[in-house]
């Protein structure tokens, strides 16, 4: 069953690749394993899921421990919590949700510590909701200015989540408003600031963000079912 519903999200990712003119090898499937037990994650695995996206640290770093032996890479799709960097560094080949220079400053600092350069995107609150993390659009060149200085930390691209909406039509609008952003801050050329990855789209609505850009889809509900 597993299998199949990885299979189903895949053709509708070359689908919607399909019908904007894309190659469907320039979106990656992030299968957001928050929650599942690791038998289940190492199953998806076994299905063909390359990419594993997890939320709460603690849970990733038993995941990631159980599951050592298979070649996958592991992304931070969380609000990540600056005392939790240290962890966030040794586990996560990319981080999605960097919406604070403290955070970044933190993440640079434990990153350093083992000789790493971290990989993060920065989240931006496209649509100015209260109860969503992210940087507002107009501070977002302000703080990839201040990111380029660190060292450790090497800026990828941009991340939002829009509002919840039962039609992923309605999303389309936020989803055009990051890649507007995302082109804007790569015209400013930020030195070390790269503007090749945009995280955005869901279960209810990746195609649509396909259509206007994503590079990378956050899908879990499609794939392992609804969350107990």
């Amino acid at each position: 069953m597993l299998k199949q519903r990885l299979q189903a999200v895949r053709k509708r990712i070359a689908r919607a690749c399909e019908k904007c003119g894309r190659d469907p090898a320039t979106v990656r499937l992030v299968a957001v394993s928050k929650t599942m037990p690791a038998a289940r994650v190492e199953a998806a695995i076994t299905a063909g899921a390359a990419i594993l996206g997890e939320n709460y640290i603690q849970e990733a770093r038993e995941k990631a421990s159980a599951l050592s032996r298979h070649a996958v890479s592991w992304h931070f799709i969380g609000h990540l919590q600056t005392n939790k960097a240290k962890y966030a560094v040794r586990i996560f080949d990319l981080i999605h949700t960097v919406d604070r220079l403290k955070l970044a400053r933190e993440l640079d600092k434990q990153a350093a510590r083992i000789g790493k350069i971290q990989p993060v995107l920065v989240q931006v609150n496209i649509s100015g909701e209260q109860s969503k993390s992210g940087i507002a659009p107009q501070e977002t060149e302000k703080l990839l200015r201040a990111v380029s200085a660190l060292e450790h930390i090497q800026v990828r691209g941009l991340m939002t989540m829009p509002p919840f909406f039962d039609q992923p039509e309605k999303a389309r609008p936020f989803f055009k408003s990051l890649y507007r952003l995302s082109r804007r801050m790569a015209e400013t050329g930020i030195a070390g600031v790269g503007m090749d990855e945009l995280s955005m789209g869901m279960s209810g609505d990746f195609e649509v963000a396909i259509e206007e850009g994503a590079t990378l889809v956050r899908v879990g509900t499609a794939i392992f079912g609804e969350r107990q």
